[in-house]
C-alpha cells in the first residue's frame, strides 16, 4: 500500500541566472509551460520490422544496446542479434542509417533476454536472461569459455564512475532477488567477483549508480545510499504500485527520477536539486540524456526538455513505444518491432532558427550551453557573431540597452552598426558588412519602415553609443569613421554637442565633413 504523494523535490537553480544555493528537498511548483517549436531532434529509421524480423510475426524487441556502430537486439525468444549501423550522409545533408545484420544468437532459454550491457573494454556483452547475467562475446555472441555469470539478478546497471581505478574491469551492480538486496560485482573478461552486499530499507524496483552511491527507487520512496558507508538520504515519495519509476544517471553525482505529478526531477548524491524540474506527462516510459536536452517517452509521444531552462522544446508523436536509451550521445527509441535514432540537429542551426523566431533569451541560453560541446577558440568565435545577432535583433524592437549589452559583449565592429544609417559612413570607408549578414536590415529605412518617430529614436541611440565608445579601444582602428558619423549626427540634429567634437581632439574626415556641414548650414 502507498502512501500519499506529492511533489517536493526543490530545485537549487533557476534555469536563467545565477544560481542560488542548493536547497534541500521541498515543494516546487511546476514551471510553465511554452509554446513548442524548436527542432531539437529528428526521428530516422534505423532498423526496420523485415529486416529483424522478416514474417515471423512472434518475434518482440525486448532491450537494446549500442556501442560505437555495433547494435545488439534481444528478443522475447531468447535471442540476441547483432547489427552494423551504417550512417550516411545526403548531399541534401539529409542522415539515414542502414543496418547490416552480422549474427543472431539463441541463448537456449525460453525466456526473453531481459537486458544487455556492453562492456567495450573488455569486449565483453553482458546478458540479462531468466534471472543469470552471462558474459558473451561482443563479435561472436559466444558465452565466455569459463561459463562466469551472475545468478540471481532481476536487473542490473553498470557504473559509468568506476571505483575500482582498474581499466580492465568494470563495476555492476544488480537488484538481487534476494528480499532488499543489492550486490556489486567486479565483472573481469572471463571472470566475476562479489564486492559487496547492501539491504535496504524496502524492495528495490530500480537503481543507476555513480562512484559509491546508489540513486535507488523503493517500494514507496527514492533515495541515495553510499553503499561504502551505510549512509542514506531521503529524497522524495512516491508509489511504485501506480507508475514505472525512472532512475537515471546524467552526470557526475547527478541522477533524473520520474517523481509524482508528472515532474522530471533532477537529485545530486548530497540529496539535493540544482536544476528545476521538467514537466513530463504522468505516464512517462523511459527518458533519456542528450545534452542539453532530457528526451521522455510516454505511450503516444516522445518529448524534449530543454536542461538549461527547463522549457518543453519539440514533441514528436511515437506510439507503441517502449523502449528509450542512450548510449554515448546517441538516443535510440524502439518498439516491440522497430528501431529508431533521435538524430540531434546541430546546435547552431537550432540557435539559428532560435534567432530567425527573435527568441533571443532561448538562442543565448542554448549557445552558453553548448560551450562544453564545441572546442574553445570556434565557441568564442560562434558565441561572439551571436551575440551581435541577438543585439540586432533588440535594436530593431528599439530595446537599446540590451541592444548595447549584446554589442559590447560581442565585441561589434561598430561601423556594422553606422553602416544601417544611409550615407553615415565616409565615403573612403573601406568597411564591407559581415557575409553571412548579422541582420536583415539593407538600412534603417527598412528597418523602421519609414517611421520618422522610430527613425530619430535610432539615430538618438546611435549618437550615444558612438559617443561612448570612440575613446575605448572598440574604436581602434575605426576613428576616423566613428568621429566622422558622429559629426553627421550632431550636425543633422542641430546638437549641442556638435561644438565640443569640433573644437576638441577628432578625427573627423575634413572633405565629408565640411560637404555635410555645409549642407546643414553649419
Amino acid at each position: 500500500m502507498c502512501r500519499d504523494t506529492s511533489p517536493s523535490l526543490a530545485s537549487g537553480t533557476s534555469g536563467l541566472g545565477p544560481p542560488r544555493p542548493p536547497q534541500r528537498l521541498q515543494r516546487l511548483q511546476r514551471p510553465p509551460a511554452r509554446p513548442v517549436t524548436v527542432k531539437a531532434f529528428k526521428l530516422v529509421s534505423a532498423v526496420e520490422r523485415e529486416v529483424l524480423m522478416g514474417d515471423k510475426n512472434h518475434i518482440n524487441i525486448e532491450c537494446i544496446e549500442c556501442c560505437g556502430k555495433n547494435l545488439y537486439i534481444g528478443t522475447n525468444d531468447c535471442f540476441i542479434y547483432h547489427f552494423l549501423l551504417d550512417e550516411k550522409l545526403s548531399t541534401a545533408g539529409k542522415i539515414t542509417f542502414a543496418a547490416t545484420k552480422q549474427l543472431h544468437k539463441y541463448l537456449g532459454f525460453k525466456k526473453p533476454v531481459n537486458e544487455l550491457k556492453a562492456a567495450s573494454a573488455l569486449t565483453r556483452l553482458l546478458v540479462l536472461c531468466d534471472n543469470t547475467i552471462t558474459l558473451v562475446n561482443m563479435m561472436n555472441l559466444e558465452p565466455v569459455p569459463t561459463g562466469a555469470r551472475i545468478k540471481g539478478a532481476v536487473t542490473f546497471t553498470l557504473n559509468e564512475n568506476p571505483v575500482s581505478g582498474d581499466p580492465f574491469c568494470v563495476e555492476v551492480c544488480i537488484i538481487s532477488v534476494k528480499r532488499r538486496t543489492i550486490q556489486m560485482f567486479m565483472v573481469f573478461e572471463d571472470r566475476v567477483q562479489i564486492v559487496k552486499e547492501v539491504f535496504t530499507p524496502e524492495q528495490p524496483c530500480a537503481v543507476a549508480v555513480d562512484g559509491y552511491y546508489l540513486c535507488l527507487a523503493l517500494t514507496t520512496q527514492y533515495i541515495i545510499l553510499n553503499y561504502n558507508t551505510g549512509v542514506s538520504q531521503d529524497l522524495f515519495p512516491y508509489c511504485s504500485d501506480e507508475k514505472r519509476p525512472i532512475v537515471k544517471r546524467i552526470g557526475r553525482q547527478e541522477f533524473l527520477l520520474a517523481g509524482p505529478g508528472g515532474l522530471g526531477m533532477f537529485a545530486t548524491v548530497d540529496g539535493i536539486s540544482q536544476r528545476a524540474p521538467v514537466h513530463w506527462s504522468e505516464n512517462v516510459i523511459g527518458a533519456a540524456l542528450c545534452f542539453p536536452y532530457v528526451v521522455a517517452l510516454d505511450e503516444e509521444f516522445i518529448t524534449v526538455h530543454s536542461m538549461l531552462d527547463q522549457q518543453q522544446k519539440q514533441t514528436l508523436p511515437f506510439k507503441e513505444g517502449h523502449i528509450l536509451q542512450d548510449f554515448e550521445g546517441k538516443v535510440i527509441v524502439a518498439t516491440s518491432k522497430c528501431v529508431y535514432i533521435l538524430v540531434p540537429l546541430p546546435l547552431e542551426k537550432q540557435i539559428q532558427d532560435l534567432l530567425a523566431s527573435h527568441r533571443v533569451e532561448e538562442a543565448l541560453v542554448l549557445a552558453k550551453g553548448a560551450r562544453r560541446n564545441i572546442p574553445k577558440e570556434k565557441f568564442q568565435v560562434m558565441y561572439k557573431r551571436i551575440l551581435q545577432q541577438a543585439g540586432f535583433i533588440q535594436f530593431a524592437q528599439l530595446q537599446f540597452l540590451e541592444a548595447k549589452e549584446l554589442f559590447r559583449s560581442g565585441q561589434l565592429d561598430v561601423r556594422e552598426l553606422i553602416s544601417l544609417y544611409p550615407f553615415l559612413l565616409p565615403t573612403s570607408s573601406s568597411f564591407i558588412r559581415s557575409h553571412p549578414p548579422l541582420h536583415e536590415y539593407a538600412d534603417l529605412n527598412q528597418l523602421t519602415q519609414g517611421d520618422q518617430e522610430k527613425m530619430t529614436k535610432c539615430k538618438r541611440f546611435l549618437m550615444s553609443y558612438l559617443n561612448e565608445v570612440r575613446s575605448t579601444e572598440v574604436a581602434n582602428g575605426y576613428k576616423e569613421d566613428i568621429d566622422t558619423a558622429l559629426l553627421k549626427l550632431y550636425a543633422e540634429a542641430n546638437h549641442e554637442s556638435l561644438l565640443d567634437l569640433l573644437v576638441s581632439e577628432n578625427f573627423c574626415l575634413l572633405t565629408d565633413s565640411a560637404a555635410w556641414l555645409e549642407k546643414h548650414k553649419k
